[in-house]
């Protein structure tokens, strides 16, 4: 991942950007719950620890961030645990 991912100690959260219709477009701040790293991406530390584990599976958290993203464009994008433990189908519609 090439990302400008932060973590963000009051949030207990990464928070990382995203770009629904590309790079050249607007971006959209996106989170991702201390919980979910630990949980799923196997983060073990601190706050760098976290960032680590998101860059290494960006790809599968851009993914359900833009789903989640493109399904309520209103709502903020915050991911947890549970939002990886249901099968999804992935389209750009």
């Amino acid at each position: 991942m090439e990302s400008d991912a932060i973590y963000c100690f009051d949030r207990a959260a990464v928070l990382f950007p995203i770009y629904p219709e590309g790079r050249a477009h607007r971006r959209v701040i996106a989170e991702i719950s201390e919980d979910a790293l630990r949980d799923l991406f196997g983060a073990t530390g601190g706050g760098d620890s976290l960032v680590q584990a998101c860059r290494e599976h960006f790809d599968v958290i851009e993914q359900m961030a833009l789903h989640r993203h493109r399904h309520e464009p209103t709502h903020p994008v915050v991911l947890a645990t549970d939002d990886f433990s249901v099968p999804t189908v992935y389209s750009d519609d």
